[in-house]
């Protein structure tokens, strides 16, 4: 460990604010892992609570009444809020603080926001490591707002123990309710703006939908209509996350949703660190190959790459893990 990790790590266990932000910044910068190690094993205690849903939907004001409520019950938080970066310089303007505001001040509420920087799934590359230093440092709820996702973007499900969808009325039809991605990761669904003359329609569906599906002795996710703006609906709200919770608890399904959690951070990890040693690699054999060298095709190209990775990953070793499922067609 370094001397700037030292003295993070002191400030950390000190309890002070500043060793948890220059952790997390150490995570962002890729330079998180002796942290970590020191860290880890004081992970697991905090509830972690995704929030996403298309832009707009009010997802930093929602976050915003969640923290109230929590805090109103002496429960200490986190938050990680993620915003959508340039594709041309990775900025971004961190809007969400805007909204949370009426937090800063508390010393029992550390906010912290992140640029996706091109990663996908609605997440910055480093929000795993954001939860667990604000789990380790002994925040009672972790809260991840996501970047506005589409329908394909679901990896907050893999961080989270309870995942909300929010979701606004007359913003699409019901066909919308029925195509496969992010409606189906949700353990709870918010219809925010619920004065909204749509708002009753849009519940409809979404219990319409749901009675389409089996899922069996599982969950059964929860819709709760809210008026985030309001702080209405945000006790029922709540009410559904310790609900969630308790299930999770209950059962033994918390130890499964947490086994596959730190698979796929270690999954993340070693793919990550593939990635840049793959395109290293390429780009060796691009300049061969346009040098005169063009009887190579892109699979002769991948073969050759992979090709050392056989003596260590061999073919026999994977094994075909079923694809988990939530629930079932009804009828099929």
């Amino acid at each position: 460990m370094s001397d700037s990790d030292a003295e993070i790590f002191e400030l950390f266990v000190a309890r002070n604010p500043r060793g948890l932000a220059r952790a997390i910044s150490r995570a962002e910068a890729g330079r998180g892992a002796a942290l970590m190690h020191r860290l880890f094993a004081r992970t697991g205690r905090a509830m972690t609570i995704g929030l996403t849903g298309p832009p707009g939907v009010g997802k930093s004001t929602l976050c915003a009444g969640l923290i109230a409520f929590a805090r109103a019950r002496g429960k200490t938080v986190g938050v990680v809020s993620v915003d959508p970066s340039s594709p041309f310089s990775y900025g971004a303007i961190l809007g969400d603080r805007i909204r949370l505001n009426e937090h800063f001040t508390d010393p029992d509420v550390f906010i912290r926001s992140m640029a996706s920087r091109g990663h996908l799934g609605g997440l910055a590359g480093a929000t795993g490591d954001a939860v667990a230093f604000m789990d380790a440092f002994g925040k009672d709820v972790v809260i991840v707002e996501t970047v506005g996702v589409g329908q394909s973007e679901i990896e907050i499900a893999e961080l989270a123990d309870t995942t909300l969808v929010a979701l606004q009325p007359g913003s699409g039809d019901s066909v919308q309710l029925l195509k496969a991605g992010i409606l189906e990761i949700a353990d709870v669904f918010v219809v925010n703006k619920a004065d909204h003359p749509m708002a009753l329609q849009l519940q409809r569906e979404i219990r319409g939908m749901m009675e389409m599906l089996d899922f069996g002795s599982g969950w059964i996710p929860r819709l709760v209509a809210t008026r985030a703006r309001e702080n209405v609906g945000i006790d029922e709200l709540w009410g559904a996350i310790e609900a969630h919770d308790a299930y999770l608890r209950a059962g033994g399904a918390l130890v499964a949703k947490r086994r596959s959690a730190f698979a796929h951070r270690v999954r993340a990890l070693v793919l990550g660190d593939l990635e840049r040693r793959v395109d290293a690699r390429i780009e060796a054999r691009l300049d061969a190959h346009f040098a005169g060298n063009a009887s190579e095709d892109p699979y002769d190209a991948a073969a050759a790459i992979v090709a050392p990775l056989g003596a260590v990953l061999p073919e026999s070793a994977v094994r075909n893990a079923p694809a988990r499922s939530r629930s079932t067609v009804k009828g099929l």
